[in-house]
C-alpha cells in the first residue's frame, strides 16, 4: 500500500518542475490561422527578402521604359584663369597677362532613333522580370502559409493527444478506486489494485511527455513567427472532420497538368527564360549601327567682356546645335561579345531550372496525391479501430465486473482503445494536412488553408 504514494511523490515533482519552467511572466497571445499566416509573413526572412527584391525590379522596369524618351543633361561650370589670354580687340590679336573669370552653362538632350530594337527588347525583358518576381512572391507566400498550418497543426494535434491523455489518466483513476472497493470488499485480489495502481504511474508519465510535446512544438512556432520569449500562443481550433474529399477520381497526370496551370513557381521559371531570351537579343543589337538624335544648347560669360552677365549668357554668347549621330560597331576588344556569351549563358542556365522545376513540381505532386490517398484509407480504418476498441472495452469490464475476467485483460482492452484514439487523432489531422500539402503542391494553397 505505500507503492502509490511514492510514484504520486515521483510524478508529481516532475508535474512541479515543468510547471516551474512556466512561472515566469508570460503573455497569452491568442491566435487565429489567419492571423498566425500575417504575422509569420512580415517577419519571414525569405519573404521579405523577395518583397524588398521586389522594389529593384519594379526600379528596373520603370528605368527600361523611361529609355524610350529623350535623355536630358543640364551642366554649368565656373573657372578662374590667369596669365596670359588671347582677346580680339579692333580686329587683331592681344595678348595680356590678366585674370579670366569664366561662367559656362549648357543643356544637353539625346534620343535614340534607331537601335536594332534593344529598347524594345530592354523593356520586355524588364517587364518579364517584374512579373517573374511577382510569381515568385506569390509562391514565397504559399510556402509561409504551408510552414505555419504544418507547425499549427501539429500544435492542435499535441493538445489533443494530451486531452486524450488526461481523459484516460482520469477514467483509470476512477477505475484504480473501484478496484480498491473491490479488494476491500473482498471481491479481487490486491495485486489486481497493485497493477492499477502501477498503470494509473504510466498514464500519469504518458501524460507528461504529451504536455512536454505540446511545449516543444508550441515553441517551435512561436520561434518561426518570432514572438517574444515570453509570449505564448493560444491556437484558435480547427476542425479536422471538415476535410473535404476533393482529389478522388483524378490521376496524378490530371494533378500534374492542375499543378502547371496553377503553381507561381513554373510561371515564374517559365517569365525569366523568355526574360533572359529577350535579353540575348537586346544585347546582340550592339552589333548594328545605332542611331541618335541629339541637341545642345552651350552658352557662357568672361569677365573680360564689359558687358554684363544677363547680357553674356542670354544674347551674346549662346550657341544651338542640333544634329544625327550614326556610331557603327567596328571594333571594341570584343566587349560585346563577351557581353553577349554571359546573357546567353544566363539564358541557358534558366533553360536548365526550369527543366529541373518542372521535374520537381510532378515528383511533389505524384508523392503528396500517394500521401493523400494513404491518409484517407487511414482514417477510415481508424474510425473501424475505434468503434471496435469501444465495444471490445465495454463488454471486458462487464466481464470484469462479474469476475469472469482478469486485469490484464480489462488493461489491454483499455491500452487498445486509447491507441486507437490517438491513431484517430493522428489520422483526422494527418488527412486535414495532406489536404493542404495537396493544394500546395498544386499551387492553389491560400490563407483559408
Amino acid at each position: 500500500m505505500k507503492l502509490l504514494p511514492m510514484y504520486k511523490l515521483v510524478l508529481l515533482a516532475g508535474i512541479v518542475l515543468i510547471s516551474a519552467s512556466q512561472v515566469v511572466a508570460q503573455d497569452t497571445l491568442k491566435l487565429t490561422f489567419s492571423e498566425a499566416v500575417d504575422i509569420a509573413l512580415s517577419k519571414n526572412l525569405d519573404f521579405q527578402t523577395q518583397s524588398n527584391q521586389m522594389e529593384v525590379l519594379k526600379r528596373q522596369k520603370q528605368a527600361a521604359f523611361a529609355s524610350h524618351f529623350p535623355s536630358a543633361n543640364i551642366g554649368t561650370t565656373f573657372q578662374q584663369q590667369s596669365g596670359q589670354q588671347y582677346q580680339q580687340v579692333e580686329g587683331e590679336i592681344v595678348v595680356t597677362n590678366v585674370t579670366n573669370e569664366i561662367v559656362s552653362a549648357g543643356l544637353n538632350m539625346n534620343l535614340p532613333l534607331f537601335n536594332s530594337g534593344r529598347r524594345i527588347l530592354d523593356t520586355q525583358s524588364a517587364r518579364l522580370a517584374y512579373m517573374a518576381g511577382e510569381k515568385g512572391l506569390e509562391r514565397a507566400a504559399q510556402q509561409v502559409i504551408f510552414d505555419v498550418s504544418r507547425r499549427y497543426l501539429q500544435v492542435l494535434l499535441d493538445s489533443e493527444l494530451l486531452r486524450i491523455s488526461l481523459e484516460n489518466l482520469e477514467n483509470q483513476k476512477k477505475q484504480l478506486e473501484q478496484i480498491t472497493g473491490f479488494v476491500d470488499a473482498g471481491l479481487r485480489t490486491v495485486s489486481d489494485q497493485y497493477n492499477q495502481e502501477s498503470e494509473v504511474a504510466r498514464l500519469e508519465s504518458v501524460a507528461i511527455t504529451a504536455e512536454v510535446q505540446l511545449e516543444n512544438d508550441l515553441w517551435d512556432l512561436s520561434e518561426y513567427l518570432q514572438l517574444e520569449p515570453t509570449v505564448i500562443p493560444e491556437l484558435e481550433a480547427v476542425d479536422p472532420t471538415a476535410t473535404v474529399v476533393s482529389f478522388e477520381g483524378l490521376s496524378v497526370l490530371e494533378l500534374y497538368e492542375l499543378a502547371k496551370e496553377n503553381r507561381s513557381d513554373l510561371e515564374q521559371q517559365s517569365m525569366l527564360v523568355e526574360s533572359t531570351k529577350k535579353s540575348v537579343k537586346a544585347m546582340k543589337a550592339m552589333y548594328y549601327p545605332r542611331l541618335n538624335a541629339f541637341y545642345n544648347y552651350n552658352t557662357f560669360f568672361t569677365s573680360l567682356d564689359d558687358r554684363n552677365l544677363r547680357e553674356q549668357l542670354l544674347k551674346v554668347y549662346p550657341q544651338n546645335t542640333i544634329g544625327i549621330n550614326l556610331s557603327i560597331p567596328i571594333f571594341n576588344n570584343f566587349q560585346t561579345r563577351l557581353d553577349v556569351g554571359r546573357r546567353n549563358l544566363a539564358y541557358k542556365n534558366q533553360i536548365i531550372q526550369k527543366q529541373s522545376i518542372d521535374r520537381r513540381v510532378f515528383q511533389e505532386v505524384k508523392l503528396a496525391y500517394q500521401n493523400y490517398r494513404a491518409a484517407v484509407s487511414k482514417e477510415e480504418n481508424t474510425q473501424v479501430q475505434v468503434l471496435a476498441a469501444e465495444e471490445a472495452l465495454n463488454a471486458v469490464r462487464e466481464r470484469f465486473r462479474l469476475g469472469l475476467s482478469n486485469f490484464v485483460d480489462l488493461s489491454t482492452a483499455n491500452q487498445q482503445l486509447v491507441a486507437a484514439q490517438a491513431d484517430q487523432a493522428q489520422a483526422l489531422f494527418t488527412l486535414y494536412f495532406q489536404e493542404v500539402q495537396m493544394k500546395h503542391a498544386l499551387g492553389t494553397l491560400d490563407v483559408g488553408f
